[in-house]
């Protein structure tokens, strides 16, 4: 006789090994609600079972805690918009609009007035970097990765908990290639980002108890190609790495009764650490 695959009971087409605690349905990882012990379905949070807690004590949440929403892929398509949308810009503007967008830690540029760079107080760039692209296998790859990487985090951690990895991860990769890169050397991309979502992947996989090995394969071959391939900043994915994997670790390790201040400590910290490693490097540009 065959095994047949187990399926979640809210989302047929996806193959689960857990079960709610308090019903034993087959849950998805969308589906599942952290619980002090296990996993709980939503229909069974939702229920309350005459805990007398409020409506909003028993709304299904993530594994972070976050709500669970109806379209758990709603941040990872704005994400994708604002890249694609940049990189149109970018294809029709031309390299005028790239050198605006790229991280450049201080140049001179005679095309532009004055110096440009972040150490000439044009911090935007940490930021808008993160999300142009001029070469279309670079938007191509990083575009995959961000719709295949993207939906399962932001179900698992919620929306904003899922923003903030994104955001902290690209600015830890940009942060490490402003400190370690060439000055007039210009970097763009959301490498950095993608990164911090590899890491904070593995992250989610292990505290779930999932098959690790086609994570770290799959990490084992971007860090290869990232220290072995020319053009590439191999400093931007180890920066995103690392802080991607420190903020999805504090998102879903954080204890229950103190959630939000492990979580948010944990982001803040980070952003600290982003802001001073960006001050070093402004002091020694400047000096």
């Amino acid at each position: 006789m065959e095994d047949q695959a187990v399926c979640c009971y809210r989302h047929p087409d996806r193959e689960t090994g857990v079960r709610c605690v308090r019903c034993d349905r087959p849950i998805c990882p969308d589906c599942m609600v952290s619980a002090s012990v296990g996993f709980q379905c939503p229909e069974c949070v939702g229920s309350g079972s005459g805990t007398g807690q409020s409506p909003r004590a028993n709304a299904p949440r993530t594994v972070a805690g976050g709500p669970v929403t109806a379209d758990p892929r709603l941040v990872t398509k704005v994400l994708l918009g604002i890249n694609l949308a940049v990189f149109i810009a970018v294809y029709f503007v031309g390299d005028s609009l790239v050198d605006a967008l790229s991280l450049v830690g201080k140049a001179y540029d005679p095309r532009l007035p004055g110096e440009v760079g972040v150490a000439n107080g044009e911090w935007y760039r940490l930021l808008t970097s993160m999300f142009a692209h001029k070469e279309f296998w670079h938007i191509g790859f990083n575009m995959l990765s961000l719709w295949w990487l993207g939906p399962p985090l932001e179900a698992a951690l919620g929306r904003v908990r899922f923003l903030a990895l994104f955001l902290l991860a690209g600015l830890g990769g940009n942060a490490l290639a402003y400190l370690l890169t060439a000055q007039n050397m210009g970097t763009l991309g959301a490498s950095g980002a993608i990164f911090g979502m590899l890491g904070g992947t593995a992250v989610l996989m292990r505290r779930l108890k999932y098959d690790m090995r086609p994570v770290v394969v799959l990490l084992a071959l971007n860090l290869l190609i990232s220290f072995t391939w020319s053009n590439i900043s191999w400093q931007a994915h180890v920066g995103g790495l690392v802080v991607g994997t420190a903020v999805a670790y504090g998102m879903v390790h954080a204890p229950r009764d103190k959630r939000a201040l492990t979580q948010w400590g944990t982001a803040a910290l980070m952003l600290l650490a982003i802001a001073a490693v960006v001050a070093v490097r402004t002091v020694q540009l400047n000096g």
